[in-house]
């Protein structure tokens, strides 16, 4: 990765006619049963919300799973499908519910379910800048759900239901990262938080043959790994996950400092690298699996 690259992270607009997100499937005779979904990473404020925004040049990098589609290219090439958002998350987040808003963002929402500032639209960054000109109508919600949200939930789930219908069962990998400092959800102490975290809200998302292999397998290179905390699984998890079923959802937190200077965003030379082989890795691992 190269400083170019880390340049490229300033956000982008994309016009009408653009592809919000992206699907990408290995040949036909290589798919392995496993999807990757990657709903953080992108950095385009799209032309058509763009009006209803203030967009701090310095945060739409910084709030973003920076990279890690990057970190996951190649998912393909080891029988995943790979989807991926291009929009960024101040616009809509795509790991949240649909009715995830609260009244101080859309006062005329007939039954908001949301109680935080961040919920499927953001009204203000982490560091509690807003994101947006004025409350958002309900038809304005409406518009950024049509335009990005469904959409893009569309594509996941015929996916999920051709690969379930192809093996009898189908695995989502969720694509994340986190910051390198935090809270524990078991602690108000703000301190390093582990490598991987992966979230399957108790081990209920997903066979426990396939969170077992994801945790002997990061913990094989070397990284520490913490289930379920902070982050247990969002919208995602919760939802695909339905293993009596035959749909497995496991979310993967990557710890920012493991592949970037977290002060610049820029990747770091070799342990970018590294951590990108882990992950194809596993993908490959995953999609060996026998789940029916």
């Amino acid at each position: 990765m190269t400083r170019a690259s880390v340049e490229s992270a300033a956000p982008r607009p994309v016009a009408d006619g653009i592809a919000f997100h992206r699907l990408e499937r290995p040949p036909e005779a290589e798919q392995r049963p496993v999807l990757v979904e990657v709903p953080h990473a992108g950095l385009a404020i799209p032309d058509q919300v763009r009006g209803e925004m203030v967009v701090p040049q310095d945060g739409v990098a910084r709030d973003a799973d920076i990279y890690v589609d990057k970190l996951y290219a190649g998912a393909p090439a080891h029988g995943a499908s790979m989807l991926s958002a291009r929009v960024s998350r101040y616009v809509i987040d795509l790991n949240r519910a649909e009715d995830d808003v609260d009244l101080q963002t859309v006062p005329d929402h007939p039954a908001p379910r949301g109680v935080q500032p961040r919920g499927v639209v953001w009204r203000m960054t982490t560091d509690g800048r807003p994101l947006l000109r004025k409350p958002l109508a309900h038809r304005q919600l409406e518009r950024r759900l049509d335009l990005f949200h469904r959409p893009y939930h569309g594509a996941l789930r015929s996916e999920l239901r051709r690969l379930r219908e192809r093996f009898g069962f189908a695995i989502v990998m969720a694509g994340h990262s986190m910051p390198s400092v935090g809270r524990s959800i078991r602690s108000d102490r703000v301190t390093r938080r582990a490598d991987v975290v992966p979230g399957t809200r108790g081990r209920s998302s997903a066979d426990g043959r396939l969170i077992d292999l994801v945790d002997a397998h990061f913990r094989q290179a070397g990284l520490s790994v913490r289930h379920d905390d902070p982050y247990r699984g969002g919208f995602t998890t919760a939802h695909y996950g339905r293993p009596a079923e035959g749909f497995h959802a496991i979310q993967l937190e990557l710890n920012r400092g493991l592949y970037v200077h977290e002060a610049t965003g820029e990747p770091k030379s070799g342990a970018f690298e590294a951590l990108h082989a882990v992950l194809l890795g596993l993908v490959a691992e995953v999609g060996k699996l026998d789940l029916s």
